[in-house]
C-alpha cells in the first residue's frame, strides 16, 4: 500500500466517514467558497447568511449598489475584495450563460469544469475544486492551508511546491473515490492534532509516516 493510501486508511479508522454539510447548488457554493477566502467556516456562513437574507436572489446580488453587498459581507473579512468579486463573476456568468446557473458544468468533464470556473478572477483551483466536489459530485481535490501544510509535513508534495501545483500533484497519490473522504479527514487532523504552530505530535495516527515526526521529534 502506498503511503497515500496508508494515510486514507489510518484517519478513517481514527475519523470514520466524515460528512459535511449538505451539499448547495454550485453557484451558492462558489459564492460561499469566495467568501470563505482568509477567514473561517464560522465567519464565512456568517456572512453567507446575511447575504442570502438581504438579497432573495443571486440576479439580485448581481444588480445591487456595491456598497450594500459589501456591508452584507463584513463578517466574512476582505469584503471591500469580496464584494465586487462576487458581483463581477455573477455577472460574467449572466453574460456568457444568459442565466445564473451553474448546472450546465454537471455535463462537463471534470477538468473542463475546473478549466471553466478558474477562469474567472478570485476563482482559483481550491475554490473551483471544492464546487466540484462538493456540490457537482466530481473527483477534485481541494488543497486548503490544512491540507497543504500537511501534505508538505508528511512529505506527500516537494516542500516548496506551491499550493495551486498541489492539486494536481496530490489528486495523483490518490484514488479519485477517496478524495471527498480523505480531503475532510486531512482537515480535520489539521484542526485537532497537526496545527500550524504546536503540532501535537504524540498524538498523531501518521508519526511513523511524517517527516516532520522525524525530524522533530526527539
Amino acid at each position: 500500500m502506498n503511503k497515500a493510501l496508508q494515510i486514507h486508511e489510518r484517519l478513517l479508522k481514527k475519523y470514520g466517514q466524515p460528512v459535511w454539510r449538505n451539499p448547495l447548488p454550485a453557484l451558492d457554493e462558489l459564492i460561499s467558497t469566495i467568501l470563505s477566502q482568509s477567514t473561517n467556516d464560522n465567519n464565512r456562513d456568517k456572512a453567507f447568511d446575511a447575504l442570502r437574507a438581504r438579497f432573495p436572489t443571486w440576479e439580485v446580488v448581481r444588480d445591487a449598489k456595491e456598497s450594500e453587498v459589501i456591508e452584507a459581507i463584513r463578517p466574512a473579512g476582505l469584503a471591500n475584495q469580496k464584494g465586487p468579486r462576487i458581483q463581477n463573476v455573477l455577472r460574467e456568468i449572466t453574460q456568457m450563460r444568459g442565466e445564473l446557473s451553474l448546472d450546465f458544468l454537471k455535463d462537463y468533464s471534470p477538468e473542463k469544469a475546473l478549466d471553466w470556473l478558474v477562469q474567472f478572477k478570485g476563482v482559483g483551483p481550491k475554490t473551483a475544486s471544492i464546487v466540484l466536489l462538493f456540490s457537482l459530485g466530481k473527483p477534485a481535490f481541494p488543497v486548503d492551508t490544512h491540507v497543504y501544510r500537511l501534505s508538505g509535513r508528511l512529505g506527500l508534495r516537494p516542500k516548496k511546491m506551491n499550493a495551486d501545483k498541489a492539486h494536481d500533484h496530490l489528486a495523483a497519490q490518490f484514488p479519485p473515490e477517496t478524495y471527498y473522504t480523505v480531503h475532510l479527514n486531512i482537515i480535520r487532523l489539521g484542526r485537532e492534532i497537526c496545527k500550524a504552530r504546536k503540532p501535537l505530535c504524540a498524538e498523531c495516527p501518521l508519526q511513523d509516516l511524517c517527516l516532520y515526526c522525524a525530524e522533530n521529534m526527539l
